[in-house]
Parts: structure tokens; C-alpha cells; sequence
């Protein structure tokens, strides 16, 4: 369609001398290019060459814009001067299509005879197309190349051998198996079109050509006659698979099996009687009975399994068959019970995994008869469960019933309960009914789960007796008032304060978190020291107690402290938190107030240093005493020629 003339795109170009030309081009995009002006003789010429640009290579489309309208304009003095001259005239451009598209795939076929080489880098590529400076100047295209097939690959057989089986009574025209060659030529075509031939049959009895395969399909079939194993057991065959071009021979072997036509039979019919104790252990082979198949042996057809078809419903009976001898070999699989039944009257059935052919059936020959006779045993009595689980609250009162456990003793004697390892004296049992209750306050933070022993003693007989487990899980009552989390004996203020102090500190109580829910409450646990204290909460759990002075005797304050716990009813205790008012070094109390046990006070020092002093001086004087008195001891008992002068 004509494009409006408020669309015209007017480019000019400047050239080295004195004119230039001036092209206006329809529409929003310039898919035109245009000017080529070069200098001939001394005078510049213009060619006047048009041309696509790049994107007009890409957009143009004769459906969407058939034509396009220029104008051109030319100027000498490079329009630079006012007396500079101009002319303009037009230009048609028609659209009939665009010469810079892909073409079609290229194909070439493998293996060609064809002059080379044929500069093909891969399969698909692309061509780029540039100007004289190496700048594309167009999309790149995508060009395919497609390699065509031939018929280079011979077929290939399946395995080195391909092995098929085929019973004595087949019937003519039976499905023997599908034997399927290969080959890699291109699937579908010609190349790859494979047809059979069976070209030998080893041996050739009772004749030859006893099989076919089908020339495209690859099926075998039996075509002439059926087989009997006793002739031969065994089948080799040649098979010529070929395309168009090649051919290949593979092998197949038939083997001839036997077929089904002889039932297991018992060596005798009744197994007679066997009694067994109720307590004979599982897994106990306990018979062990036989029966023989004609069929050909270690194959489906001779092989037997046995199975009990009567007597035995609740499965307390299993029998494994030896894969060698065919002996079956009758084990207990469940506890017999004789309580539960005394006498087991089995009926066994012989039978092949494989079906018997058309006209055979099982008869009394494949079936025998035994009869199990199991005898009591005094046993012990049986708890209805192992592990009997109770929940109660903590705070039951005494004598409440807890839970029941009950015990049956298989002969049908009477049972009496008793408890063991009940070793807080909590619970008490009725040990007629097997009721049990508490006796005693119950307390979960002491122990929970508790769990005891309960001892089922038959009385009469054997006394026989059994156990099983009573577990009381203690549900958590808020029983228990808050205390301090650990020991604040330590807690101290350097003396004299400059300003108010603080200590913190935790609180916690032994029940459930549940119960307590991290939310205390804290107070000064007497109003008359309101004046020189407060308590303040930090969290749920924390508190700070500190001064509301600095005016504090150097010694140690005991500070009652009310705490309060979320539970339901709230549980409140009392504590009391020790601070020391001492002199400090290196943020360290160095001297304590008041005297505590292991740390003395200044006059308790002094006193020990002086103390020390003066039993020091006390042996000194002692010594000396004794020194002189030995000395004048001796100058008194020597005689006077021994007296010597003191020299002047």
C-alpha cells in the first residue's frame, strides 16, 4: 500500500567534493541502500548504484510492502553555498522477492562416487554473506544436509546361536519362535528389508525339511510332522538371512522336549499315624514321603510338587521337594496346638508345575493319606499381650484402679496375678481378676514411665507361670513450685556502689515445660524491702534483682524472692538470693563482708598474721634462753687455767 508522505525518511550523504545527493526512502526503516560515487579523470562520478541494506534483506516481503517510492537528490557546491544548484527526481522499486533465503535441504548421498571433495563441515550449517570489509551484511542461513542411504551393512544374526524348544506332540503348523535378524541400514527402505531361507537341517530324520520359516516374518513352524525325542533330541539348522545386496548364514538349534504325559505316583497310598508333642519346634521335619514321574528327568514334565489339599487349613504344615530324589520333606511350619485341634488327618496331592497334556489327568495314584495326632503339654499361661500401657494423671488418688492385664492358661486352670520389681511400692494387684491400683502417691518427675513386672502363676499342676509388662506413663500435673535454676552463692556487688547495681538470674521448676510454659512471675518476698531493692523480669524465665541506693553496708544480703509459675493453679515458691558487698580487684571480690565458710574477713587475717608473729618470736626467745643457760653452764665447771682474758 502507498505509504504517506509523513513517513518519508530523507538521508543525505556528504561526498569529498563540491556536490552530494539527498535520498528520501518510504517508511519508518531504511531497507534501501544507495550512493556510490568515485573520482574519474579528475571528476567525481556518481553511479547512482541502489541497493539493500541489511535489514531490508531481513523484512522484505512483496505480500506485506509490493513497492517502494524514492526520491533523490543532488547538490553541487555541497550545498554549502546559496548559490549552490539541485535537482531531485524518483525512483520506482518494485518488490518480487526476497533472493536471501534458505534453500532447499541438500542431499547427498553416503558413500558417493561423486568428484570430491565436497566441502560439507557438518550437517547443518550456515551461510554468511559480507561486503567487501567483511561486515554481514544479511541473516546467516540455516542450511541442511541430508545424507541419503544405501545398501553398505549386511544383516547381522541375532546371537551366535538361537535356541528353540518345541514339545514331542506339537502340532503341525506350530508357532516355534521368531527369529529376528538385524541390520543398519536406513529402517524402512529396501536396505534394511530382510527375507529367510532355511538352507540345512542337521540330522535329516526322520526327514528333511521338517521346519519353515517364514520368508519375511522369520517365524518357525513345524511343517511336517510331530517329534518324538526318543528319534532325536536335538535340531541344527542353517538359515540364509539376505537383503538386496548381501547375504548371511546364522544358526539355529530346536530342541525336542518332552511333553507331559506321565503323572507322579505315591510309592504308598497311607503314611499312617504320627504323634507329635503340642511343643515340638517349628521347622522339625516330622515325614518325609516320595512319589516317581516316567516323564524325563530334572524337567517340568518329571519334576513334582507337593501340596496338602486336605486337613490342614490353618497352615501349620509345609513340605519342600528335593530337587535331585523328588522326596518331600514335611515340616512344621506353625506351633501346633492341642488345645486348639488334636488331630491333623492330611490328604497330600502329587502334581508337575508343567500342565499334562490334553487326555492325561491326575488320579488316586498322585494322592496319599497321614494322620497327625498331637498330644498336650502342660504350658504356661499366655498374657493376651506383652506389653500392657496405661496413661494417668500423677495426682490420682490412692487406691484408683490403673488399668487391667489378663492371662489364659491353656489347659483351662485358674490364674493368680502377682507383681515384681515394683520397687517405689506404687501399685497394687487383685490377683484374682488382674485389676491393678495405685497405692501410693504417684509422682512423674520421680520416674515415668514406670513399669513393672506381671507374673500369670497357673495354680494346681505345674504352677507354671509367665510375664509381661505393665509401662504407667505419668501425665504431668503442675505439683512442683519454682525454684532457682542452679546455686547463686557467688552473686556480688563491689563495695562501695558509685551506682546502682543488678544481679540476674534464672528460675525453673520440675514439671513438663508445658506445665510451666517459660512464664514466671517475680517479686520481693517482703514488702520492707521495697526501699532498697526491686526485682524486675528480663524474660520467662529470668529476673534481675537491683538497688535502688548505693548507700549498702559491706557485708551479705539475704534477698527472699517470690516466683510464680504459669501452670493451672499456679505454683508459687519462696527463694532467697545471697549477695555479697565486697571490695573489689580487677572486678573480683577480694575481701568479703561478713565471714563465709572457707573465706575469712580482715580482722580474721590480721589476727592470723600477728597470731603467727608472735609464736614465731615466742621460739626465737626460747632458743636463745636455752643457748645462753648452756653457755654459762659451761664456763662455771672449767677450771681457772682454762680462763682466758678477753683480749684488750
Amino acid at each position: 500500500m502507498p505509504i504517506p508522505k509523513t513517513e518519508m525518511l530523507t538521508v543525505m550523504i556528504y561526498f569529498k567534493h563540491h556536490a552530494f545527493l539527498i535520498l528520501q526512502t518510504a517508511g519508518r526503516h531504511q531497507y534501501i541502500s544507495y550512493i556510490l560515487a568515485f573520482k574519474k579523470c579528475g571528476k567525481l562520478w556518481f553511479s547512482g548504484g541502489i541497493s539493500l541494506t541489511k535489514e531490508g534483506s531481513q523484512e522484505l516481503d512483496p505480500v506485506k510492502n509490493p513497492s517502494y517510492k524514492l526520491v533523490v537528490s543532488v547538490e553541487d557546491m555541497e550545498g554549502q553555498n546559496e548559490n549552490s544548484f539541485s535537482d531531485t527526481t524518483s525512483v520506482d522499486i518494485t518488490v518480487k522477492e526476497n533472493i536471501w533465503k534458505a534453500p532447499e535441504p541438500v542431499k547427498i548421498q553416503e558413500n558417493s562416487t561423486d568428484p570430491h571433495p565436497i566441502k560439507i563441515t557438518q550437517y547443518v550449517f550456515y551461510a554468511v554473506a559480507k561486503d567487501e570489509h567483511g561486515k554481514p551484511v544479511a541473516l546467516p542461513l540455516r542450511i541442511h544436509v541430508e545424507v541419503t542411504d544405501i545398501n553398505d551393512n549386511p544383516p547381522t544374526c541375532p546371537s551366535t546361536m538361537t535356541v528353540f524348544e518345541v514339545q514331542e506332540n506339537e502340532g503341525v503348523g506350530s508357532n516355534i519362535g521368531t527369529f529376528i535378524a538385524h541390520d543398519m541400514d536406513k529402517e524402512g527402505t529396501s536396505n534394511s528389508a530382510l527375507q529367510y531361507r532355511i538352507v540345512e537341517q542337521i540330522p535329516q530324520i526322520p526327514k528333511d525339511n521338517l521346519f519353515l520359516v517364514k520368508n519375511y516374518e522369520g517365524v518357525f513352524q513345524l511343517v511336517q510332522q510331530s517329534l518324538k525325542k526318543q528319534d532325536t533330541p536335538q535340531y541344527n539348522l542353517t538359515v540364509e538371512v539376505s537383503d538386496s545386496d548381501f547375504k548371511t548364514l546364522c544358526l539355529v538349534q530346536i530342541n525336542v522336549i518332552d511333553i507331559n504325559d506321565e503323572i507322579p505316583i505315591f510309592e504308598k497310598s497311607n503314611y499312617g499315624n504320627l504323634t507329635l508333642a503340642e511343643d515340638t519346634e517349628v521347622g522339625s521335619t516330622i515325614l518325609t514321603i516320595q512319589a516317581t514321574d516316567a516323564d524325563e528327568p530334572f524337567t517340568g514334565s518329571s519334576k513334582i510338587l507337593y501340596r496338602i489339599t486336605e486337613g490342614d487349613s490353618e497352615g501349620h504344615l509345609e513340605i519342600d521337594t528335593d530337587p535331585l530324589t523328588n522326596a518331600g520333606y514335611v515340616r512344621i511350619k506353625k506351633p501346633l496346638d492341642f488345645e486348639t485341634k488334636p488331630v491333623y488327618n492330611i490328604v497330600f496331592h502329587a502334581e508337575n508345575p508343567e500342565p499334562l497334556v490334553s487326555g492325561i489327568k491326575y488320579n488316586s495314584s498322585s494322592f496319599a493319606t497321614f494322620k497327625l495326632i498331637v498330644t498336650d503339654v502342660n504350658e504356661p499361661p499366655t498374657f493376651s499381650q506383652q506389653v500392657f500401657q496405661v496413661n494417668v494423671h500423677e495426682n490420682v488418688t490412692i487406691g484408683t484402679k490403673l488399668g487391667n492385664v489378663t492371662a489364659k492358661d491353656p489347659e483351662g486352670l485358674e490364674i493368680s496375678y502377682s507383681l515384681t520389681n515394683d520397687n517405689r511400692g506404687w501399685l497394687k494387684i487383685n490377683p484374682v481378676t488382674g485389676e491393678i491400683f495405685s497405692k501410693a502417691q504417684l509422682d512423674r518427675e520421680t520416674e515415668s514411665p514406670y513399669r513393672v513386672q506381671v507374673v500369670a502363676t497357673e495354680i494346681g499342676g505345674s504352677s507354671l507361670r509367665s510375664t509381661a509388662s505393665f509401662h504407667l506413663n505419668l501425665m504431668d500435673v503442675n505439683d512442683n513450685a519454682p525454684r532457682l535454676a542452679k546455686d547463686y552463692t557467688g552473686l556480688f556487688l563491689c563495695h562501695p556502689l558509685q551506682t546502682p547495681g543488678s544481679v540476674m538470674f534464672e528460675a525453673t521448676d520440675d514439671d513438663q515445660q508445658s506445665f510451666r510454659g517459660l512464664h514466671f512471675t517475680f517479686a520481693l518476698g517482703s514488702e520492707s524491702l521495697q526501699d532498697d531493692w526491686e526485682v524486675s523480669k528480663i524474660n520467662g524465665t529470668h529476673a534481675r534483682l537491683s538497688t535502688r541506693h548505693t548507700n549498702f553496708e559491706e557485708r551479705v544480703y539475704d534477698i527472699p524472692i517470690r516466683i510464680k509459675d504459669g501452670g493451672r493453679p499456679p505454683m508459687e515458691g519462696t527463694v532467697s538470693l545471697s549477695v555479697t558487698f565486697c571490695t573489689c580487684v580487677e572486678d573480683r571480690c577480694f575481701r568479703p563482708a561478713s565471714h563465709q565458710p572457707g573465706i575469712p574477713t580482715v580482722g580474721m587475717a590480721v589476727g592470723v598474721l600477728l597470731t603467727t608473729l608472735l609464736v614465731i618470736g615466742i621460739i626465737l626467745a626460747v632458743v636463745f634462753i636455752r643457748v645462753k643457760n648452756k653457755s654459762k653452764a659451761k664456763t662455771g665447771n672449767a677450771r681457772p687455767s682454762e680462763v682466758r682474758p678477753l683480749s684488750k
